[in-house]
């Protein structure tokens, strides 16, 4: 990786001294940032360009390079390829697609397996190249920015035209490493990232991901950065697929092929993101080197109408406003004029007398409270206007005399402020453009301060290694477990579950009705019906054997005689527990709002398992449904434990018997006072098809 992202030592393949020119940028580019490495330039038909030496050849040089760029295109890559293989270099960029009309992928396949065989690092193909900062090196074919001082951020896209609308267009960011990875035929963004937490002066990493090729060394490198404390910010894409129509359960629907990347996310304190904006705003606040302070947001404006703008937004991403306190508020009732009231938001605009003292007074009072962790000043700041140039002197001013972190937002991304946000940037206070994307800034900031440490899960100590292992058998065979057979494996891993027996003709209903305790559920157990209350397939609150007998004798008539009765679990809240196996990332647990409002809400949170009790009630307080469990409008409250330690549980069974699983639902699980119990159950083993 050194070789490939710190050579000391660089062959330009393809050089030329043709204007606009890949060949004439890769030269241009090389030194453009002050690169004091030895560089060369490889092509036939000059001796020197722009006084960088040109030779015919590789083999033509005084000495190896560790780093070739082959600046040629597809006809002319295998063959250069074998120059560098021979020449000795250790890593190598390729620009072009590596493909060939009807050729179906073989010359990429050539290629990928000469680097490896070679044992070299590569950036491609491709790709647009990358940025070292730190070294002054860009190996790239296109022109960028001259002026790129390095920073805190290391940056990698697997999308050439992202990669340059971070790297090419605000000087606010500011880059260590700038990656282009494009195909990644050898080297995978789990190979960058590994790299790039190591290096120093690296706080934060971004990434635009479309796929993840080596599942395996990027959850190490997740795991590495979470050690070192470098953030990871991941805007993750394709995160719909025809996969989630496919899927057997409910779990499978809701959860999508999203729901593993995010569970992955969730486990290594990853900052997932939706759009580049979001992207940007979060690597801004994360690039100033001051970490937050115990406590929240405390904000400042200069706008009645923008503060309530920010609060409503506030609000629903959940970013909160801690109260100021006592003496805070005194302080800042000295400056602000009378009919305004301090508070936190605070609208500091009065009358325009000594406004910038009125500011900087107030923002160092807000930040110095005991109860803010960073402080963000929120106004409209435009270029070469007087009262902007007071707002950043009042930001600049509280930022020297604290040593909480401090921001400044604009409500609406499209003012022009180019040369007050890049001095206020580069002095330390970052300008976050738009109202919603500072917040969400803010919000993963804080998100991040409280992430919950790496820790192995413990398996529950009255659960045996061996609980799994006649289930595996069993599922081995891959046939569907009934639910009877299914709710059986929920009770072997201490999940509760009602009392219940399995009929299939009006003899075994009385017998079932004799033991039972009234009232009872009468479902459909006929095979191959998954949704059994689409098709009638369930009678809920039976309350004597007649009606009992009466619903049976229908649903035989029309579904099959085969069915399960079971005692009807104590009152209390539906929710859904599930489990997916991921190709990628292994086995993951879900819970969601249960029984109707599974796939109507969608309202799920997925971690990977096993996972701990913390984490499973993590799990629980992330979900909107959790109001219900806390007791809403008289109701009484859940007991959250016993569903905590039931979503431990089926962890640990989701993780025993992965190989040969491929998606759980538990639905409903009916949580009350009583504790959690399962209802409802639907296994699927490895295999099955769709239709099954």
């Amino acid at each position: 990786m050194d070789a490939l992202m710190r050579p000391r030592s660089v062959a330009l393949v393809g050089a030329s001294e043709k204007p606009e020119s890949l060949g004439h940028s890769m030269v241009r580019m090389v030194r453009a940032g002050g690169y004091d490495g030895t560089v060369y330039a490889i092509n036939p038909r000059y001796k020197e360009i722009d006084g960088i030496p040109c030779y015919a050849a590789l083999s033509d040089l005084p000495e190896p390079v560790e780093h070739v760029v082959l600046g040629v295109g597809n006809e002319r890559l295998e063959a250069a390829l074998d120059a560098a293989i021979a020449h000795g270099a250790k890593a190598a960029t390729i620009f072009a697609s590596c493909a060939q009309p009807h050729d179906g992928g073989a010359l990429k396949a050539r290629l990928t397996a000469k680097l490896r065989e070679a044992g070299m690092a590569l950036c491609g193909g491709n790709c647009m190249g990358f940025y070292n900062n730190q070294i002054g090196l860009r190996i790239a074919g296109y022109p960028a920015l001259q002026d790129m001082k390095p920073g805190p951020i290391g940056w990698l896209a697997q999308s050439g035209s992202v990669f340059g609308a971070l790297a090419h267009n605000d000087p606010r960011l500011k880059f260590g490493f700038a990656i282009s990875s494009g195909a990644e035929m050898v080297t995978t963004a789990a190979d960058y990232l590994s790299w790039m937490v190591e290096q120093e002066g690296i706080r934060v990493v971004g990434m635009f991901l479309e796929s993840v090729r080596d599942p395996a060394g990027f959850t190490r490198a997740l795991e590495r950065a979470a050690e070192k404390n470098v953030a990871v910010v991941i805007l993750k894409v394709g995160r719909t697929a025809a996969s989630a129509q496919m899927a057997l359960s409910h779990t499978g629907a809701i959860a999508g092929s999203d729901a593993a990347h995010q569970a992955l996310f969730r486990r290594y304190g990853v900052i997932q993101v939706d759009d580049l904006d979001e992207m940007a705003a979060t690597l801004l606040l994360f690039q100033q080197p001051r970490k937050p302070a115990a406590g929240g947001l405390v904000a400042i404006h200069d706008s009645g109408g923008e503060r309530e703008l920010a609060v409503d937004i506030a609000e629903r991403l959940g970013v909160a406003y801690p109260p100021l306190a006592q003496h805070t508020r005194e302080r800042i009732a000295q400056y602000i004029d009378p009919e305004l009231v301090p508070m936190n938001p605070l609208d500091a605009w009065g009358s325009a007398h000594a406004f910038e003292t009125v500011f900087a007074e107030s923002f160092t009072a807000l930040i110095e409270d005991p109860n803010a962790a960073l402080g963000v000043m929120f106004c409209d700041i435009r270029d070469n206007y007087f009262v902007s140039a007071g707002y950043a002197e009042a930001a600049l001013a509280a930022f020297r005399r604290t040593d909480k972190p401090v921001a400044l937002a604009t409500n609406y991304a499209m003012v022009r402020h180019d040369g007050l946000a890049q001095r206020l940037t580069a002095e330390g206070v970052p300008v976050i453009d738009g109202t919603s994307e500072a917040l969400k800034a803010v919000r993963h900031f804080l998100r991040f301060r409280d992430r919950r440490p790496l820790a192995k899960p413990a398996r529950p100590a009255d659960l045996p290694q061996g609980a799994g292992a006649p289930w595996k058998t069993r599922l081995a065979s891959g046939k569907p477990l009934s639910e009877d057979q299914a709710l059986a494996l929920m009770a072997s891993y201490g999940i509760p579950t009602p009392a219940r027996l399995a009929v299939a003709s009006t003899e075994e209903l009385q017998q079932a009705a004799a033991v039972l305790r009234f009232p009872v559920a009468l479902k459909t157990a006929v095979p191959g019906i998954h949704h059994k209350s689409d098709v009638g397939g369930v009678r809920l609150g039976i309350a004597d054997p007649e009606t009992l007998r009466a619903a049976y004798d229908d649903m035989a008539q029309r579904l099959g005689p085969q069915a399960l009765v079971a005692e009807m679990a104590p009152a209390g809240t539906e929710l859904a527990l599930g489990a997916m196996i991921d190709p990628q990332w292994g086995p993951t647990v879900m819970v969601a709002a249960g029984g109707v409002l599974i796939e109507l809400l969608a309202d799920r949170a997925v971690a990977l398992a096993p996972l701990d009790a913390d984490e499973a009630r993590e799990l629980i307080q992330s979900l909107q449904i959790r109001k219900l469990l806390a007791g809403y409008r008289g109701r009484p409250a859940a007991d959250i434990d016993s569903l905590v330690e039931a979503i431990v549980r089926l962890g640990w069974l989701a993780a025993d018997l992965a190989d040969v699983l491929s998606e759980i639902d538990v639905n409903p699980v009916i949580v009350g006072p009583q504790g959690a119990c399962a209802v409802d159950a639907l296994v699927v083993p490895a295999g099955t098809k769709t239709g099954a």
